[in-house]
């Protein structure tokens, strides 16, 4: 008898017309929330982007610095307006599903205090985060050294950073982990430059090859700050003389400045007759203790 009820309510339920109107009313109102939220997001990112594109290349450009940190906020602030619009949306749509979002809020109140102790790693990485941001300690675009994580910075958020490494792989940090930063991006790039002489080759023609090479550079490479330097003769160990280059490029550029001297400072030994020190074998003939020199 109680189940013929039950059933009974169910039905009636079912096929009432106010409760299937209220369902669709609900539907729709929760379909258009959610579609004015993505609009919402959508336009406030390219706003905020177009602001920032305007201010960043606009009459009075800005150095660097200032437009590494631009980047930086611009990245923060669109997550930001991500989180506040959707949060607005999730609450709209509790409220068009008759749900009380007042006492459910004051609920999840209670409950966040009582959470709130076991979540001292989730404050510690948003108030890292916080720092990491307003003392511009890294910014996006950067790259740094986070202990053995290194890579550019692609996004810094409140809770965590992301770190693109060389070889593409995407690494995720919490704000709290990071202890210990080496920024890469600051500051000019100093390139150190040892090139091998053999031992018995002309030093000072050497010398004189290389200071008349580096003189050519700042007028044919941006990246290079000011004129390389022949610092001189560094090391001589075994069959080799090691003269070493000293080079001040812009931020994160002597990778490639130093690998392109490499290359010309061994093409012009080639053209002037400078040996480059290699492995040498020593072979005797026993019949008549004659010496001969081959290469390895």
């Amino acid at each position: 008898m109680k189940f013929e009820s039950m059933y009974n309510h169910f039905m009636k339920e079912l096929t009432d017309e106010k409760n299937w109107n209220a369902i669709g009313k609900a539907s729709i109102q929760i379909v258009v929330i959610i579609l004015i939220a993505m609009v919402v997001v959508r336009i406030a990112k390219i706003g905020i982007r177009k602001f920032f594109e305007l201010r960043t290349h606009g009459p009075m450009a800005l150095n660097a610095t200032a437009e590494r940190r631009y980047r930086t906020i611009l990245r923060l602030l669109q997550s930001v307006i991500s989180y506040v619009v959707y949060f607005w949306a999730i609450i709209a749509i509790l409220s068009a599903m008759n749900i009380r979002v007042t006492g459910l809020l004051a609920g999840a109140g209670i409950i966040g205090l009582a959470v709130g102790f076991g979540a001292q790693s989730l404050v510690k990485d948003i108030i890292t985060g916080f720092f990491i941001i307003f003392e511009d300690q890294f910014g996006v675009g950067d790259y740094i050294k986070i202990t053995s994580t290194e890579g550019t910075v692609m996004e810094i958020g409140l809770r965590t950073t992301k770190i693109k490494g060389m070889s593409g792989e995407v690494n995720i940090i919490p704000n709290g982990s990071i202890t210990e930063v080496v920024n890469y991006s600051i500051n000019n790039s100093i390139a150190i430059i040892d090139v091998s002489v053999a031992y018995n080759s002309d030093i000072t023609k050497a010398e004189k090859l290389i200071e008349q090479y580096l003189k050519t550079l700042p007028a044919k490479h941006e990246e290079i700050v000011s004129e390389p330097t022949l610092l001189g003769v560094q090391n001589v160990v075994g069959a080799e003389v090691t003269l070493r280059i000293s080079v001040e490029t812009l931020p994160m550029q002597h990778f490639a400045i130093s690998r392109m001297i490499r290359r010309d400072v061994k093409d012009i030994f080639d053209r002037n007759g400078i040996e480059i020190p290699y492995p040498k074998m020593m072979v005797y003939e026993r019949n008549n203790d004659q010496k001969i020199e081959e290469g390895e």
